[in-house]
């Protein structure tokens, strides 16, 4: 059964200074994305940000690096985890252009995300509301609060777009 909560979230927090904020670490997601794309590899981007400053950024790389595991949020989980030196990342964001998949969502989870940002939703794997909200779940010992849609438009036509590209191919 599906819980779609998570995925309509609104993005009014009370301030526009953290809409803006949101939307400036979504849009460097965007960029790496871009690089992803420009790799071969399926175009996701995430960045972590702890007190509105860049801690990690990451982006697929899955082909590139032989590693099923190397999607855009795990790349950013390990690298924050050797900025912050813990493989806890409490106290940050995690912007991503694309809904999390279960591997993801479980990582965000065990390193103690606080908040999670997502751009385009996928209905097909997405764990936050789309397909199942693992995040809403009661057992976690861990909540994560996740905004869903930001630049929804933009994250999902560059995907579209490498789908579209590859199909001619």
């Amino acid at each position: 059964m599906s819980n779609k909560k998570s995925c309509e979230h609104s993005l009014s927090s009370g301030k526009q200074s953290d809409q803006q904020g949101d939307q400036k670490w979504m849009a460097h997601a965007l960029v790496l994305a871009e690089r992803s794309r420009s790799e071969g590899e399926v175009p996701v981007g995430a960045v972590i940000v702890k007190d509105n400053q860049l801690i990690a950024e990451g982006w697929n790389r899955p082909i590139d690096t032989q590693d099923a595991t190397a999607h855009a949020e795990i790349m950013a989980i390990r690298a924050a985890g050797k900025v912050l030196n813990n493989y806890r990342l409490p106290d940050t964001t995690l912007y991503v252009t694309l809904e999390p998949c279960t591997m993801c969502a479980g990582a965000i989870i065990h390193a103690r995300i606080a908040r999670l940002v997502f751009g385009a939703p996928d209905p097909r794997t997405g764990t936050a509301g789309s397909a199942i909200d693992l995040f809403s779940q009661s057992y976690h010992n861990h909540n994560v609060a996740v905004t869903g849609g930001l630049m929804q438009h933009e994250c999902g036509q560059k995907l579209k777009d490498f789908f579209r590209e590859k199909r001619k191919k």
